[in-house]
């Protein structure tokens, strides 16, 4: 399907997931390793894996992908924190003749967390192997029309599950995993990237539904120590303070995020749900991009555009004491 750009193999490179309920603490704790997480925190946060029966819906949706992509090469896949992971990945590349690939990897945004943690990802996996193919991180893809059109379709069926007399008031309210303001600011060449890209994103498909629609963009997920400041507000208090303007429908769009993690069927559709139950207020989620037709070929249309420069050594730093991210 079009032009491959001279590489040999696609690799799609995600965070990873557990499979079963005795999976779930030791992927907690590849998340963790090295950031001081206290156990406390994790068993919290491995009680919300075992709720659904440990398993996490992330690497069943990159299968997924995988299986719908229409694209020349052969593809492989590769995870951060869980099974198939980058190394094994990468070394069973070299494995096979690749010599270039190019990375596909689950996560639209600039930040250290989505973007330059893979990089090194990448890098320390091919300097484990010997040989290793060369990996061409494809570009951030926030506001490319597939993943657009993708989250726009998804918005509408969510609009469209909501009452007949609830839909025409409600409120679009776009979700991004909350990060450190520390981090948010150094996000990008010139720093407030993640933010502006994901204002960027929330922009583009109010339009494509309804452009003169109410919306607003907040945050979920915080798990880092409360001395620290992260991005606000988080999505229930914000419903709280929705109700309290008047607003009694509303549509989570999961914007910050490509596939389902468990931050996302948790957070949302367990805790954001509660809350708005609780408060009387109409409220459907729409799915996140998966393997939307638009969103899938996306990815050969990626794959087609002239190779990406490389980010700079000093764009989207890592922090001097890595956030607390246990949970997806």
């Amino acid at each position: 399907m079009g032009s491959t750009n001279g590489y040999d193999a696609l690799l799609v490179v995600s965070f990873g997931g557990p499979e079963k309920p005795d999976d779930v603490m030791p992927f907690l704790e590849n998340v963790v390793r090295g950031r001081g997480v206290p156990r406390e925190r994790l068993l919290e946060v491995e009680a919300h894996y075992q709720r659904f029966g440990g398993v996490s819906p992330i690497n069943r949706q990159c299968r997924d992908l995988i299986a719908a992509l229409d694209v020349d090469l052969p593809v492989y896949w590769g995870n951060r924190n869980w099974h198939p992971f980058l190394e094994d990945t990468v070394l069973r590349m070299k494995e096979d003749g690749v010599r270039k690939a190019a990375a596909f990897v689950t996560a639209a945004y600039s930040s250290y967390s989505s973007c330059r943690q893979y990089l090194d990802d990448i890098a320390r996996a091919r300097a484990a192997v010997p040989g290793a193919p060369e990996i061409v991180k494809l570009r951030h893809y926030y506001d490319h029309p597939g993943f657009i059109a993708a989250m726009a379709d998804h918005t509408r069926e969510a609009l469209d599950r909501l009452p007949a007399d609830a839909r025409e008031q409600a409120r679009l309210v776009f979700t991004a995993h909350s990060i450190p303001v520390s981090m948010a600011r150094t996000a990008g060449p010139a720093g407030g990237a993640y933010e502006a890209q994901l204002r960027r994103a929330a922009e583009l498909v109010t339009t494509h539904v309804d452009e003169g629609r109410a919306w607003d963009l907040v945050w979920q997920s915080r798990s880092g120590p409360p001395q620290v400041p992260w991005l606000e507000p988080d999505v229930c208090d914000h419903l709280e303070a929705l109700h309290a303007e008047g607003v009694r429908s509303a549509v989570l769009v999961p914007i910050g995020f490509v596939s389902d993690h468990m931050e996302v069927v948790y957070d949302l559709d367990v805790e954001a749900a509660a809350t708005a139950e609780k408060l009387g207020m109409a409220l459907t989620r729409a799915s996140t991009a998966g393997t939307h037709p638009r969103f899938v070929s996306m990815v050969g249309e990626l794959l087609a555009e002239p190779e990406p420069a490389p980010c700079a050594a000093t764009c989207c730093p890592a922090p001097v004491r890595p956030a607390h991210r246990p949970g997806r």
